[in-house]
């Protein structure tokens, strides 16, 4: 039977527009790689002799592996599996595959872990490189991308790295250990000869630069303009998009946690109103004949009053002033990434000051950390509001239990 496409070519489609979105300096995971990742699931997945059904589960695993890379560079799979998760539920797959499919996203994380054939399949694709004639090319793409994510890496370095890989990394589908591990013990024989190369490169380059640095250092000798671009050059250089990358996800992290903390806050505030609703609806009719069950009552009715309260506390919203001056913006003092310092601003009044912020790198960055903070101190209040309201509603109602239970004994109902 053969593999049905319609659900493929969705996943194709959705892929695709989120890998076109990716930043600037993704040399390497980007739309080309995917498709490469999905044209050698396919070959490795017939000769594994997947089912039409797996076949189709691991391509469409295939065509959003790497979908995380669109929103963070560090943990894509869990983020990618995260994004996929929501599109995979309204394909026509059922709960079972859609949980397959995400499993096989996971298993892709370094070192691989796959628990299922379509994850070893998928695994074998993702590293089909290693084996390929293309293999020092599409490295170099990879050290690219990896040198604008995190500042400069040696050749040599990234060898080393390499061969440490390729030694340590096993195909794991029977296609893989038998046809394409030795094409990759070719590209590691390759890759110590490369090495072995550099070394000895390095060797005689630092033998004619000791040299050079003692002659460069004798009396009477003056620094060139040479000498001069030479040490300007040596000097580190900011990882830019190494920063970059940091406030995009640090910001992303404190989004969530907040989204997480208002969602705990929902469920505790739910809970004790239907708790209140229900004594109020029901038990505090029966309280003169029970009079036994009167502290019981008000030991839970308190407790999940004070829960509620906190967790509205934690999500009520807290506005400021919302303007700014110039002199906020020239003592570079204003944050203009938060809504609550200019929502009673001008907009002629906004577009200055993010124009004067813009043309001033050290302003950026400040405000994005200033923001970053700020945020991170909401958080903080949120938690520990929380944490109250929920330690509150945890030893009240059990004390309310306890209570309920030991008026249930001594004073039974006639």
């Amino acid at each position: 039977m053969p593999t049905d496409r319609s659900s493929i070519n969705r996943t194709r489609e959705y892929a695709e527009a989120l890998l076109q979105q990716m930043p600037d300096g993704m040399e390497y995971h980007n739309l080309k790689h995917t498709r490469e990742v999905v044209e050698a699931s396919e070959l490795i997945g017939q000769q594994s002799g997947l089912n039409p059904e797996d076949l189709e589960n691991v391509l469409i695993a295939a065509w959003l592996h790497d979908v995380g890379y669109a929103r963070s560079c560090q943990h894509h799979e869990a983020t990618g599996a995260e994004m996929a998760r929501p599109f995979l539920e309204e394909l026509p797959l059922g709960p079972e595959r859609v949980q397959a499919v995400v499993d096989s996203i996971l298993a892709t994380k370094m070192p691989q872990d796959p628990h299922s054939k379509i994850a070893e399949v998928l695994c074998d694709a993702d590293l089909f490189h290693l084996s390929t004639d293309q293999f020092f090319e599409r490295s170099e793409l990879l050290r690219q991308e990896m040198k604008s994510t995190f500042g400069k890496i040696s050749k040599k370095k990234w060898l080393q790295g390499s061969i440490q890989l390729m030694e340590r990394h096993q195909y794991f589908t029977e296609y893989g250990k038998e046809v394409l591990t030795p094409l990759k013990e070719k590209n590691l024989k390759k890759a110590r000869h490369k090495l072995a190369d550099l070394e000895e490169e390095d060797e005689k380059d630092g033998k004619s630069s000791d040299k050079h640095k003692s002659d460069k250092h004798k009396p009477g000798k003056h620094k060139s303009e040479n000498d001069t671009e030479e040490a300007e050059s040596e000097k580190p250089k900011k990882p830019v998009r190494g920063i970059e990358t940091m406030f995009r996800v640090t910001s992303q992290n404190h989004f969530q946690l907040s989204a997480m903390a208002d969602n705990k806050a929902n469920i505790m505030i739910s809970v004790n109103t239907i708790i209140v609703s229900l004594i109020i609806s029901i038990l505090i009719r029966k309280l003169e004949e029970w009079p036994q069950l009167v502290i019981p009552t008000i030991m839970l009715t308190g407790s999940c009053l004070v829960a509620t309260i906190f967790a509205i506390l934690a999500t009520r919203p807290t506005i400021t002033s919302g303007r700014f001056s110039k002199e906020d913006i020239h003592q570079k003092q204003a944050n203009l990434l938060f809504f609550g310092n200019f929502h009673k601003m001008d907009l002629a009044d906004y577009e200055w000051g993010m124009r004067e912020m813009m043309n001033d790198s050290d302003f950026l960055y400040s405000s994005m950390t200033r923001d970053i903070y700020y945020l991170g101190k909401v958080l903080g209040k949120k938690y520990r509001l929380l944490r109250i309201s929920y330690t509150t509603f945890m030893f009240g109602f059990a004390a309310s239990v306890l209570a309920f239970g030991v008026a249930a004994y001594y004073f039974p109902v006639k």
